[in-house]
């Protein structure tokens, strides 16, 4: 009903009656998702970030800070609204009819244990019918996936789309495939905070809207880029020592254009066994150094947590070399803020930005 106060209290009241973390949880993915793929998915990840805030400075802040995030909720648009959803395959009527089935297939897959096939989903949600790409969640649901790992498997499919960006698109196109990917981020991220809480697979409905999102932007791969380091590329042209092939990264954000190399030097990094948390750190420094936007940080963050859940795998590898990828094609920027940020330090410190001449 979009009706700001009235979402508000409801949670205040949820808060107030000692809902547990994963139950308040629950609630947020549940409304969350009544809007497919809001607001492009930040709705969603500034709820889940909502969350992972608490988890630092503590949930007796709940009141204060879960709220903040509900003028959002109520204000953005859903997918439903846009004709790509709705033409020529109505994707909205597709998801709501896998969402009316979860129930009844978590129930069948309960009493299934060790499923381990994340990569192989992955596979199939990056395919071109959203039919059979609904089926194999169904599918995988039944072989018993918990939502967390249908939350994993898509978003390790929506960080191959960036990592296969191809380099015909429109610049712009990046922040499609992001959009996708952060989004996809933040529902394994919540529904790995629910746990066992969720019963009515209410907050699933966020894999199956993710799910459409990457299909429709499947474009972006055609043609794909190709993955450093597989069908026998070489990458003996590269540096072998760690700190030096880390330098020329910096020395590739540097310039414009460098997308293809930044990866090839991420993939050596990684397939030589380097320490991916050296890595991550030069990522972070490309980060910081840059008049980076909010994108550039997202990308970073959620490429970070997926990584974690992959570890030092190739799906790991992939992940961390979409990352190097996107904020390549952002990059250099004029690097402005350093320079604010300078200026200001010394102001603070009492010095003088400049002395006169006759001084």
């Amino acid at each position: 009903m979009r009706h700001r106060e009235a979402a508000e209290r409801t949670l205040l009241t949820a808060i107030a009656a000692g809902m547990a973390p994963a139950v308040l949880a629950d609630v947020m993915l549940a409304a969350a998702s009544e809007r497919a793929f809001a607001d492009s998915g930040h709705s969603l990840d500034f709820v889940n970030k909502a969350f992972e805030c608490l988890d630092l400075i503590g949930w007796n802040e709940a009141a204060a800070v879960l709220p903040t995030v509900v003028g959002q909720m109520v204000a953005a648009r859903g997918a439903e609204e846009s004709t790509a959803w709705r033409q020529p395959v109505d994707l909205i009527a597709l998801c709501g009819e896998a969402a009316g089935e979860l129930a009844d297939l978590f129930a069948a897959g309960r009493e299934l244990h060790d499923w381990a096939d994340h990569a192989a989903l992955a596979r199939e949600l990056l395919g071109e019918d959203p039919v059979r790409i609904l089926e194999a969640l169904k599918a995988a649901i039944r072989a018993g996936a918990a939502p967390a790992d249908l939350g994993r498997s898509l978003a390790y499919a929506a960080a191959l789309r960036v990592a296969r960006f191809g380099n015909a698109n429109e610049h712009a196109d990046w922040e499609t495939a992001h959009h996708v990917f952060t989004y996809a981020n933040a529902v394994h991220q919540m529904l790995e905070r629910i746990g066992t809480a969720n019963t009515d697979g209410m907050a699933v409905r966020g894999v199956l809207h993710g799910a459409m999102a990457l299909y429709l932007a499947r474009y972006l791969n055609v043609p794909p880029a190709r993955v450093p380091g597989e069908g026998g590329e070489s990458l003996d042209d590269l540096p072998t020592d760690a700190s030096t092939i880390r330098a020329a990264l910096l020395d590739a954000f540097d310039r414009q254009r460098q997308v293809d190399l930044a990866a090839r030097l991420a993939a050596r990094h990684l397939t030589l066994r380097h320490s991916p948390q050296a890595l991550i750190a030069t990522l972070a420094h490309a980060v910081l150094r840059e008049d980076a936007g909010f994108h550039a940080y997202q990308m970073l963050e959620a490429g970070v947590r997926q990584f974690a859940a992959w570890g030092d795998t190739g799906e790991g590898r992939h992940i961390l070399i979409a990352v190097t990828r996107y904020l390549a094609a952002h990059s250099p920027t004029e690097r402005a803020a350093l320079q604010t940020a300078d200026i200001a330090r010394r102001l603070m410190r009492g010095g003088e930005l400049h002395r006169d001449g006759q001084s």
